[in-house]
């Protein structure tokens, strides 16, 4: 089991919705991640992640996140501030990260760290590829994520 897990989330064929997947293949493209780190395309399987959280220290999740800012801006949210952010449901797929939070809390089973790194969508409709600022931005996600994982002591390596 992973001590701490790289969760990017979204439905790849709503356009940008689908960033927090692709950010995290670009970063398993771009790096290899250190010993005890794991990375995994959650899409949107929301409660059905809980067993991936059993042992994982630090959570670090990739997604879509709603924000006063333009397209592609990124954002960073800690903590408490995750809950309240999905408190305005962008998609569906943020039931069930509400969900899985709320229970892994209930249980017991949350990791002591969970960080949100995400990334304002321009669009969230059917269609395979990312808007241009979403695009633009996604390497500027992907390296954020990676400063974040070595602000942790467990920098990635580039391939």
């Amino acid at each position: 089991m992973p001590e701490i897990l790289v969760l990017g989330l979204g439905n790849i064929i709503l356009r940008d919705e689908g960033l927090g997947v692709r950010a995290c293949e670009r970063l398993l493209e771009r790096y290899t991640l250190a010993e005890g780190v794991e990375a995994l395309d959650g899409g949107t399987l929301g409660l059905h992640l809980l067993p991936y959280l059993d042992g994982v220290r630090d959570l670090l999740i990739i997604d879509a996140v709603r924000a006063d800012e333009p397209p592609g801006a990124l954002v960073r949210l800690e903590g408490d501030a995750i809950p309240a952010a999905l408190a305005h449901k962008m998609s569906m797929h943020q039931f069930g990260l509400s969900e899985l939070l709320a229970v892994g809390s209930l249980q017991g089973t949350l990791p002591q760290r969970i960080v949100l790194w995400g990334m304002v969508p321009t669009v969230m409709e059917p269609g395979l590829d990312l808007t241009e600022p979403v695009a633009a931005s996604l390497e500027a996600l992907v390296d954020a994520v990676a400063a974040e994982l070595a602000a942790w002591g467990v920098p990635p390596v580039p391939r």
